[in-house]
């Protein structure tokens, strides 16, 4: 890659791997050799799938309550080792519970200086641990990965663009997306990252698991996109792999894009009309305002 003077040199990695159900200490060798692996290579950021520690194909909410933990949990300390002794930042998906006894799906962001953040799955499909989970309850926001600032979503969240923008309004250069895309949902696979990326400027990770899970078979076809949908990395069936790229921040950040100098410019951001945005958060149930009035 061809790095001019005014560059932010990053290196990204998406994971795409089988999960074993309910075995945590499993997982966590998986995620273990994967981040020796991506460090092997200098990468500054792993993403992993969604419930990558945990499984996803849950049966009841009491089920996935056994394997779920908190951030609190000594558990989580070979993840921060690894990451303190690599200098690498992680994206990783596991089941979240608490003192409450809420059950989340959740993505964590870990570095060398521990927890960044702890996203929760806003949007809930009727599909595997999501039937029994309870709605994420924290704002989009972006976060310090080194040099770089990381907004986090999970799988289903993608398929709408309203909390893809936020998260770029909120300043992320890239969007981490842990995802259990099964094969019926191989056509989002294919079309949402390069789509989001395009739509905000800015790069996409999406990591996607494989193998099959009580009857559901996971379609992998990860990919890492960049500004204006670009696809950097992808591989197009379900194979285990790391997918990397290496990639300028700088290209994230400026929304300015002359195509043709002085007759063509867009600014996705600065041309936005947000005041006349305003049915995108009505809630659905109020209907729809057709002005035949």
């Amino acid at each position: 890659m061809t790095i001019d003077n005014d560059s932010i040199e990053f290196k990204l990695a998406a994971v795409q791997t089988d999960v074993r159900l309910g075995d945590w200490q499993g997982n966590m060798r998986q995620v273990l050799q994967a981040i020796d692996a991506a460090a092997d290579s200098q990468t500054q950021l792993v993403v992993f799938p969604e419930c990558m520690l945990t499984g996803y194909c849950f049966e009841s909410r009491q089920e996935a309550l056994q394997v779920a933990v908190s951030v609190e949990d000594d558990c989580w300390q070979p993840i921060l080792e690894a990451t303190a002794r690599l200098s690498c930042h992680v994206v990783l998906g596991f089941l979240e519970t608490n003192a409450a006894g809420q059950l989340f799906n959740a993505s964590a962001l870990i570095g060398p200086e521990g927890f960044a953040t702890v996203y929760r799955k806003v949007h809930l499909p009727h599909l595997g641990v999501d039937r029994f989970a309870d709605r994420g309850d924290r704002a989009y926001r972006s976060f310090a990965a080194g040099q770089a600032r990381i907004g986090l979503a999970i799988c289903y969240d993608s398929s709408f663009p309203e909390p893809m923008r936020v998260l770029g309004l909120a300043g992320a250069d890239i969007i981490a997306l842990g995802t259990n895309w099964p094969i019926a949902a191989r056509r989002t696979a294919e079309l949402v990252p390069p789509a989001r990326s395009m739509e905000n400027h800015l790069f996409f990770v999406a990591a996607n698991r494989v193998g099959t899970e009580r009857g559901f078979q996971f379609c992998g076809c990860s990919s890492i996109c960049g500004p204006d949908g670009v696809v950097l990395a992808s591989v197009a069936d379900d194979q285990e792999t790391i997918l990397y790229a290496d990639v300028n921040l700088r290209q994230a950040r400026n929304k300015r894009i002359e195509r043709t100098v002085g007759a063509h410019v867009i600014d996705r951001f600065a041309d936005r009309r947000p005041e006349f945005y305003g049915e995108v958060v009505r809630p659905h149930e109020q209907g729809v305002d057709t002005g035949d009035h």
